[in-house]
């Protein structure tokens, strides 16, 4: 008898996760998609409280083909997601974490969209219950896309539909050294290697649930931890991209998401220790990737932050970020007749600080919300040197190249 090879394979891995588990294991049984089409491998990762046993009766009791693996704690949750993908045989395989669930017509959906689209990667939209949860990629259901032409940068957690056959082919494995933002890891190797991303927003198909007890099935660790993370993933994306444009585009969210937080309202309570040694840790990486594309592409607060951490300004840092954390407004400062907003954070246009002017400008969509400003200064620009250009050559009787049709 031939066996069909099911559409997806939903991993689950658990680690003391009741009493959230029965709701998640619900949702997968409540799946609109037949359930011939679904495998379910779950791991318990080693817990007390009973998971294992109510996976046991899970498998027991539904319809679908569920493998249940009990084995001891790993101590995170790369290890369980790696023995669950070295047993999936499902053409696409989804992460779900214990906790959290899935709606009813999740898997039929995103399978439908990457059937359809030929897509490698499909993410569905995610919605918090007790929890924040990301936004800004949710804004259209996109059938094709890409890292670079969507904000999906801002959603790297492992909730996502992938081609096994793509995982398979680059032998891609959750990094079971790293503490923390394995899932960033995993997932932006997929976005990158991936023949297109398709977008479910129009229906809610994850529910990240925040826990009452405050646990989450990922250890927080320390700050150290943060670091290793924030390198992981700079180094992943520069092993990908080379420099320019692209890899900035992709570094902002390591240094945004990352590593600017190490150097937040926390820091001003670090002790002069943890805040040198943040700094130390903080300086080859700002020697590697931190570049003006990268700069540019954030707001005023966090690139005069970061400017004085890869310049190993702690004694500026800290006013700076006693600033930011007090939620004070900076003054603006509109020059070039309302094209130029200068946010006037600490030290600005303090000689003896020597900060650059640069560090300071408000990129277009910051400085929309200030009155007063005028967008489009470089086309300006461009329109008064060539009016200059035009006047000189016809000073000194010569003709303009392309007439009339120059000036378009």
């Amino acid at each position: 008898m031939t066996v069909t090879q099911p559409d997806v394979t939903v991993i689950i891995g658990a680690y003391e996760a009741m009493p959230y588990l029965v709701e998640c294991l619900a949702s997968v049984e409540a799946q609109t998609i037949d359930p011939e089409r679904i495998e379910v491998i779950a791991v318990d990762d080693g817990s007390t409280d009973g998971t294992g046993e109510c996976l046991e009766e899970f498998a027991a009791r539904v319809p679908m083909p569920v493998t249940v693996i009990r084995q001891q704690n790993s101590g995170g949750p790369s290890g369980p997601r790696n023995v669950g993908l070295g047993k999936a045989t499902g053409r696409y395989v989804f992460f779900l974490d214990a906790d959290d669930r899935l709606g009813p017509e999740a898997l039929e959906r995103m399978v439908a969209m990457a059937d359809k689209n030929g897509t490698d990667v499909v993410l569905g939209r995610v919605e918090g219950v007790n929890r924040s949860a990301p936004k800004s990629m949710w804004g259209k259901t996109l059938d094709r896309t890409d890292v670079f032409s969507s904000n999906i940068k801002f959603t790297l957690s492992a909730q996502k539909l992938f081609r096994r056959e793509l995982l398979t082919r680059h032998d891609m494995r959750f990094d079971e050294s790293l503490w923390t933002g394995e899932d960033a890891l995993f997932t932006m190797e997929a976005y990158l290697r991936a023949n297109g991303v398709s977008v479910v927003a129009d229906y809610t198909c994850y529910y990240l649930v925040g826990r009452d007890d405050g646990k989450h099935v990922t250890k927080s660790g320390g700050y150290t931890l943060r670091f290793d993370s924030a390198r992981a993933l700079m180094n992943l994306i520069a092993e990908h991209l080379p420099a320019g444009d692209r890899r900035d585009e992709l570094m902002v969210r390591p240094f945004l998401i990352t590593l600017l937080p190490q150097f937040g309202p926390k820091y001003a309570k670090d002790s002069e220790e943890v805040r040198q040694h943040k700094l130390e840790l903080a300086g080859p990486l700002m020697d590697a990737y931190w570049t003006p594309g990268v700069a540019r592409r954030l707001k005023v607060h966090e690139r005069l932050r970061l400017h004085l951490v890869a310049e190993r300004r702690p004694e500026l840092l800290l006013p700076v970020v006693e600033f930011v954390k007090a939620k004070k407004q900076a003054a603006a400062l509109l020059e070039k007749k309302g094209r130029r907003v200068y946010l006037a954070y600490p030290y600005f246009r303090d000689a003896a600080a020597g900060i650059p002017d640069s560090v300071y400008l408000a990129q277009p969509r910051e400085a929309r919300a200030f009155p007063g400003y005028r967008e489009g200064g470089t086309d300006s620009f461009l329109r008064r040197a060539v009016r200059k250009a035009r006047r000189m050559l016809k000073a000194s009787g010569g003709a303009t190249p392309g007439g009339r049709a120059a000036a378009a």
